[in-house]
């Protein structure tokens, strides 16, 4: 639930609220009890990720983990050798 800036006009009386979403807007200021309170625009709404476990593999196995190890740097190596097979193509051109 985001928190809310108010503002009220009669008093100048200011306050942070905690509120859900879908509440109503407030009216009356806790402090003179007049209905001219308003809520300020600003980033209170924003929602912010603060600190460690908001990437995807922040929660992954260590089994998960070492295997996708594997088939990267198995990959890596398959790559590269499958690049000398593929001058056969070099070998084509060579004999035409």
């Amino acid at each position: 639930m985001p928190t809310y800036d108010y503002v009220c006009d009669g008093c100048g009386h200011a306050f942070e609220l905690f509120q859900s979403m879908t509440d109503s807007v407030k009216k009356t200021c806790p402090k003179c009890k007049k209905p001219k309170l308003r809520r300020l625009i600003g980033a209170g709404g924003a929602i912010m990720f603060k600190g460690s476990g908001f990437y995807k593999t922040d929660y992954r196995s260590e089994s998960y983990k070492k295997g996708a190890a594997a088939d990267s740097g198995g990959g890596e190596k398959k790559a590269g050798g499958d690049k000398p097979a593929g001058g056969s193509s070099g070998k084509g051109g060579s004999e035409g």
